[in-house]
């Protein structure tokens, strides 16, 4: 069993604010894959539902960006679990909109939430960074952090709650790599090869074929047309 943590604040206060990432991380993926209904358990949001074989809780605490840890860890708790079944969704100033990166343990960066869970279940978990980008100022950070998403955020916001879904059950079985494919397959998709040909490889006129439909001809169908008339 795995137990996924979306960070963030309860309430249609913060639904939007950056610092809500988290929550609108496990959302997107219970939504998509019709996880169960959100009951309320282990001072948070429960919701639960499979990939495969693998089952999956969803939990988003109700006790405050601050006092995260005091949730995951009652739940961690309940389900005997170890900190490395648990992986974590939440906000990263350090990182660039719309970026994506996976870690285990290290520091809090100064992340309130993170630092919650980190005396309540220690810091051997999974951490999923989701980029929100950085204000520039320190001084701005708490403003920054609880102000809503930008509408011109919103492009790159879907398209990296999309791949995190899509990714989820990867994630859910351990496989960090092929949820970074996905992700990236949202947020940077590869584009087409193919050129244009040149100006002296287009076609310059047409034929009818048996069809009636146009059919290319090159110049030098032209010229040989030319001199067999």
């Amino acid at each position: 069993m795995k137990l996924f943590v979306g960070l963030g604040n309860p309430g249609t206060k913060y639904a939007h604010n950056r610092h809500n990432i988290g929550f609108m991380a496990v959302d997107r993926i219970a939504g998509d894959h019709g996880f169960g209904p959100w009951r309320t358990k282990f001072q948070g949001e429960l919701a639960e539902g499979r990939f495969g074989s693998s089952k999956v809780m969803l939990l988003k605490p109700a006790t405050f960006m601050n006092n995260s840890g005091q949730s995951a860890g009652e739940a961690m708790r309940f389900f005997k679990l170890t900190p490395g079944d648990v992986v974590v969704f939440y906000d990263e100033l350090d990182l660039a909109p719309g970026k994506c990166r996976v870690k285990h343990g290290g520091g809090t960066a100064g992340h309130n939430g993170i630092r919650s869970l980190h005396s309540h279940i220690g810091q051997d978990y999974c951490r999923v960074r989701l980029g929100i980008g950085h204000p520039g100022d320190k001084r701005l950070v708490s403003n920054y952090v609880l102000g809503d998403f930008a509408k011109a955020d919103e492009e790159w916001l879907n398209d990296l709650l999309r791949g995190i879904s899509d990714g989820a059950e990867f994630l859910a079985g351990g496989d960090e790599g092929r949820f970074m494919n996905a992700v990236a397959l949202r947020t940077a998709p590869a584009r087409s090869s193919q050129k244009p040909l040149p100006k002296t490889e287009m076609p310059v006129c047409s034929k009818e074929t048996q069809h009636g439909d146009a059919e290319p001809v090159s110049k030098l169908e032209q010229l040989l047309r030319k001199f067999s008339t």
